[in-house]
Order: C-alpha cells, then structure tokens, then sequence
C-alpha cells in the first residue's frame, strides 16, 4: 500500500493569512461586539421550578415575557419537567421581588402545575472576581506553558506553541462573540480545557520534529518538519476525530445545560488540531530552527575521554 505523504509547509503562507484573517475578525467583533456573558458574570438571579407534566419552552418564554422578564433565559434542565430560568439583575427590583413576581406570573399560567425548586442569587461582585481570576487563570496557565516548553525543547518552540495556543483561545472567543453564544463558567472552564487539549497536539507533533532533526541526516528544515508532520498525521486524526464525534454527541444530545460547554470544546478541538500542524510548526520555521539548534550538546572533555577508551 503506497504511503500518502502531504506536503503541509508548502501551504502554510496561505494558512498563516487564513489564520491572520480569522483573528482580526474574531478581535474586531471582541472590541466591538464583546461577549455575551452569563450571570456568573454579570450577576443575577438563577431560578428553577418543577412541573407536573412535560412543558413548552416557547409557552414558559411568552408568559416571562408578558410579565415583563423578555430577556429571560429559559432552557430544560434534566428533564421536559424541570426549567431553569435565568434573569439579568434590575434596578428597580431587588432578587426577592424578581423570584417572587417570576413565581406568580408561572402560577397564573399554569395553576398548580408548578413549583419552586431554588432560587440562587449571584452578585455583581462575585461576577468581577470570577473575571478576574478566569483571566489571571488563563495567564498563568500560558506563562506556565512557555517555560515548560522551552525548558524541555529550545525557546523558539516556547513561543511556537504559546502562539498556537493564543491562536485557538482568540478564534473560539471570536466565534462566541460573533454569534452572541452565552460566555458562563463553563464555557470558561471548557476553554481552559483547549489550552490543555491543544499543547498536548504541539508537544506530539514537535517531539517527533526533535527526533527527525537529529535522525535525518540529509534535507532542509522545511523536509524535516514537513515529514514530521506527516509521521504524526495519523495519531492526530484518529484523536481528533474520535473527540470532536464525543463532543458532537454531547452538544447535541447533552442538553440545554452544556451545549455552551461542547460547543467551545468542539470549535477548540477543531482549530487546536489545525493549529497543531500549521500555526505551531509554521512558526518555528519562521523563527530560523535548524539541525545545530536541536543537537545534544557536547560535554567539554568528551572527545578526549572516547579518544582515551578507543583501544
């Protein structure tokens, strides 16, 4: 069976403009649009109440919306009985009144029917400091990678991977904000997650660019890298595959609770993947890496002491 080799870094002009278009758009619509966030952000009021049988989501909204709450967020949580309703705060109100007024409108439409389960009330405080340490998280996180790459391959691998990870994190966020999808806890969590997912991809590909440095005797940077990526392009795929078939089942048949969730992970998945083969190993390229900078150094005195134990 004849062995498919692609020629990846002869098209990684084009991918490095593709991938500049894709976070200019994506930072144009951050600074202009910004991101939806969540109550765990913005502060508010979480409420979920039960049925007795299965209920419209569409009948729920449109009694909310005639009280006054139109820009309630109302999604099933674990079954068609069960509603979870998210409100933004009010000024005129406080989280007493908001719950208590949700409550008798839902009464009024479905006598009953309907009870209340919880109601939890998040504050604007506490919304600054998950800001705040989500993105302090992030940092670190980055910091910590760069370190550890360059501690285990040379620098300019460090920073190839920090830009592929910068990369991925822009374009997930940019499709967030492009589409007004919810930004929450989770989706935070799931965004940290592609930070792990995607270097785990890096580290592969460029252990196996490391070793065909030092093995291949004859070919220029670009071969090398090229045949490295190729040696790799199966275990990349079966993985990536294999995830983004899990996520899909998930973002789908999940539920309303974490489509936020699987569909960060999803779109992370699926740049994190192309980033691994282009953004990652594009760039070390760009940065001048050659055989001389990834051979093991010599130990002073080592050629004296092999002269010495040549009998």
């Amino acid at each position: 069976m004849k062995k498919i080799t692609l020629d990846f870094m002869g098209k990684r002009r084009f991918a490095v403009a593709f991938s500049l278009v894709l976070i200019g758009i994506s930072l144009v619509s951050l600074f202009t649009r910004g991101l939806e966030l969540g109550i765990d952000f913005t502060g508010g009021t979480l409420i979920e109440v039960g049925y007795d049988a299965p209920v419209e989501l569409r009948g729920v909204r449109d009694t909310l919306d005639a009280a006054g709450f139109d820009d309630a967020i109302v999604q099933h949580f674990g079954s068609s009985t069960d509603v979870l309703i998210r409100l933004a705060p009010r000024e005129s109100m406080n989280d007493t009144e908001v719950s208590t007024q949700v409550l008798r409108a839902l009464h009024q439409a479905y006598p009953d029917e309907v009870e209340m389960r919880r109601v939890e009330f998040v504050g604007p405080q506490v919304g600054e400091e998950l800001t705040e340490d989500g993105g302090l998280a992030m940092i670190w996180a980055l910091a910590g990678i760069l370190i550890y790459v360059a501690f285990r391959f040379e620098w300019r691998f460090a920073v190839g991977s920090v830009l592929a990870l910068i990369h991925d994190v822009v374009i997930t966020l940019g499709i967030f904000s492009i589409f007004k999808f919810e930004f929450n806890l989770t989706v935070l969590a799931a965004i940290l997650a592609v930070i792990g997912y995607s270097l785990n991809d890096t580290i592969v590909v460029y252990d196996r660019i490391r070793e065909n440095f030092r093995k291949m005797r004859k070919g220029t940077s670009e071969m090398i890298v090229n045949t490295s990526l190729n040696h790799t392009l199966s275990r990349t795929l079966v993985t990536s595959l294999t995830t983004i078939l899990v996520l899909a089942t998930l973002f789908v048949l999940g539920g309303e609770i974490i489509h936020g969730f699987a569909l960060a992970l999803l779109v992370g998945v699926i740049v994190g993947t192309y980033s691994s083969i282009y953004v990652a190993s594009s760039s070390i390229l760009m940065m001048g890496i050659s055989k001389e900078d990834l051979m093991p150094v010599k130990k002073e005195g080592e050629d004296q002491d092999d002269l010495l134990e040549t009998p």
